[in-house]
């Protein structure tokens, strides 16, 4: 499986997923956190990579008032989300975040969450440069991802975790564990938080900031605040 399989695999997933992060501890505490990174940036918010909308909840949890445009590639995923209550409107839009104008998505925005996206992008530095370019001058970013630190023991963590625990249960929960190795490959593959605040800053952001979660994923998932 590569970048570009990701939305069809998740629409083969999308009926199982919600359990399968369920138990996922502290997931979605800390989109909850990353969330937090939007408030006070103001109420057009875009959520990049939607999936059933769990990114969605955190939103709202952290801005009450947001106007959100939530986005997805897979079909699957954003039916999921759609089907749900919300306690505002959200407009739900199928489009691959890296074409979102030929969805029909346009800014400025006010702030942006993407969260387990860029990892998954064909080209995240084009995504991250048409990002930047929704939002409007002083707009906010947050990037909430898998990173491994360049420490030894998260790679460990990671790897343990995966072939114990996630690739089993996707194999049981979901009946195929494709989605879920091709998630262990792409994190032990993708960038160190180093990389990725240089990677913000190449796509024209600043005052890039970033954090780690608490919790056994310390190290493993981390939370990029920039501005646009």
């Amino acid at each position: 499986m590569t970048r570009h399989d990701v939305p069809a695999a998740f629409d083969h997933a999308a009926t199982a997923y919600d359990r399968l992060v369920g138990l996922n501890p502290g997931y979605h505490a800390h989109l909850r956190a990353a969330a937090r990174g939007l408030a006070g940036a103001g109420p057009r918010v875009l959520d990049a990579g939607c999936g059933t909308g769990a990114s969605t909840a955190a939103v709202l949890a952290a801005v009450p008032d947001a106007d959100v445009v939530a986005v997805d590639g897979s079909a699957a995923m954003l039916a999921v989300a759609a089907g749900k209550t919300w306690p505002r409107p959200v407009e739900f839009v199928h489009g691959r975040v890296e074409d979102l104008p030929a969805a029909g998505v346009t800014g400025p925005f006010d702030g942006v969450l993407a969260a387990y996206l860029v990892r998954n992008l064909p080209d995240p530095d084009r995504t991250l440069t048409a990002l930047r370019d929704l939002l409007r001058p002083g707009g906010v970013l947050v990037v909430h991802d898998y990173s491994l630190s360049d420490h030894p023991v998260p790679r460990w963590i990671w790897n343990a975790v995966c072939w114990s625990v996630i690739i089993p249960s996707g194999r049981l929960v979901a009946g195929d564990a494709s989605l879920y190795r091709y998630l262990w490959r792409s994190v032990r593959d993708f960038d160190d938080p180093a990389g990725v605040v240089a990677m913000l800053r190449h796509a024209g952001f600043r005052d890039v900031r970033c954090g780690t979660v608490r919790g056994w994923q310390r190290g493993i998932v981390h939370t990029f605040r920039a501005v646009a």
